[in-house]
C-alpha cells in the first residue's frame, strides 16, 4: 500500500504517518487506546477486524457509500469496502484431484495431506467467521474436524500455499485469488490456477478491504480525502493492476487473469456480522486442532 499512500501524499500535498500490522493486531490496539488513539483512519484487510472497531468509528456520508455496492459497506456506515478479494481453491494443474462443487468437498479424503490452509490468517478466520453465519456453530465445528481429519499442510500465510501448490508439493490450497496473480507477475505460477467454488457458499466468499474515520480524530476534513482518494478511478485502478484485488467502484477494469466480480458466487450473508463470531471462529478453528 506504500505506494498508493506516497501518491495519495503528492495529489493533495497531505502527509500521512502509517502505523503497519496485522488488521486484527492493529484492531485490538485501537480497542487498548481507546478515545485517546491518535489514529484518524484505520484501514484493515477484512470486514470482521473492521467490524471490531466500528463503535470507534463515525457514520460516513451517504455519498461515500453509495460509491461501493451495499453489500461490500458497513450496514450502519461505519466502513467502506474498498477493493474485494475472493476465496478460491488454488490447484496445481497436473492434478488429478477432482476439484470440488461445494466447500464440504475439500473435506474429500482424496485431499488428504495435499491441502495447504492458513489456519492463524486473517482471511482464513473470516473465512471460518463467514461459515458460522451460514450454517452455524455446529456445522462449522463439523467442518472443521472433517478438514483436520485429512492433515492438511499449514501455514502462516496465503503466499507459500500457492509456491508451493505451483512446484507441485501440494495439489491445492484454500486461500484468496490475488497471490496466484502476484506470483504470475514476478514470471512464476504457470503449474497453478484458481478454481471459484461455484455452489454459492462460504468457498467462494468475497471479502472487502476497508476503511472507516475514527470518531475521535480532530482531522475529520483531511481523513475523508483520505478515504476519498482510495475510492477514486486512481487508486481503484491500483488495486485491479498491482495487487491485483477488485476495485469496487463502477467503470474501472477488472484484475488481469480473474473473472469478472459479477461472475463470482459468493454466499448471502452479512458482512457486517463477521466480528460478533470471529473469536468463536479462532475457538472452533483451534478446537479443531488445527492450530
Amino acid at each position: 500500500m506504500s505506494p498508493l499512500f506516497a501518491s495519495f501524499t503528492e495529489k493533495t500535498g497531505i502527509e500521512t504517518e502509517v502505523r503497519y500490522g496485522g488488521s486484527s493486531e492493529l484492531a485490538a490496539t485501537l480497542i487498548a487506546e481507546g478515545d485517546g488513539t491518535e489514529a484518524d483512519v484505520f484501514f484493515a484487510q477484512d470486514p470482521a477486524s473492521l467490524g471490531t472497531v466500528d463503535s470507534m468509528m463515525m457514520v460516513l456520508d451517504e455519498s461515500t457509500l453509495d460509491l461501493v455496492d451495499s453489500a461490500f459497506n458497513d450496514r450502519e456506515g461505519h466502513w467502506v469496502g474498498v477493493s474485494g478479494r475472493s476465496r478460491v481453491v488454488v490447484y496445481n494443474t497436473d492434478t488429478d484431484v477432482p476439484l470440488p462443487q461445494t466447500i464440504d468437498d475439500m473435506t474429500d479424503p482424496v485431499w488428504a495431506n495435499q491441502l495447504g490452509i492458513a489456519p492463524t490468517n486473517a482471511s482464513f478466520l473470516a473465512f471460518v467467521s463467514a461459515m458460522i453465519l451460514e450454517r452455524g456453530e455446529d456445522g462449522t465445528r463439523a467442518w472443521l474436524e472433517a478438514l483436520a481429519a485429512n492433515h492438511p499442510v499449514e501455514y502462516e500465510s496465503n503466499a507459500p500455499i500457492v509456491e508451493a501448490t505451483d512446484n507441485g508439493e501440494l495439489e491445492g490450497g484454500l486461500v484468496n485469488h490475488y497471490y496466484l496473480l502476484r506470483l504470475r507477475a514476478e514470471g512464476l505460477g504457470k503449474h497453478a490456477e484458481n478454481y471459484y467454488i461455484p455452489a454459492g457458499d462460504v468457498g467462494s466468499l468475497v471479502m472487502p478491504a476497508g476503511v472507516g474515520i475514527m470518531a475521535a480524530t480532530d482531522k475529520q476534513e483531511t481523513a475523508q480525502r483520505f478515504v476519498d482518494y482510495l475510492l477514486s478511478e486512481e487508486s481503484q485502478a491500483f488495486f485491479a493492476t498491482d495487487t491485483f484485488e477488485y476495485p469496487l467502484i463502477s467503470g474501472v477494469p477488472q484484475p488481469d487473469g480473474a473473472p469478472p466480480l459479477s461472475e463470482i458466487n459468493p454466499p448471502d450473508i452479512d458482512l457486517s456480522e463477521l466480528a460478533s463470531v470471529l473469536d468463536l471462529a479462532t475457538r472452533l478453528v483451534a478446537e479443531a486442532g488445527l492450530v
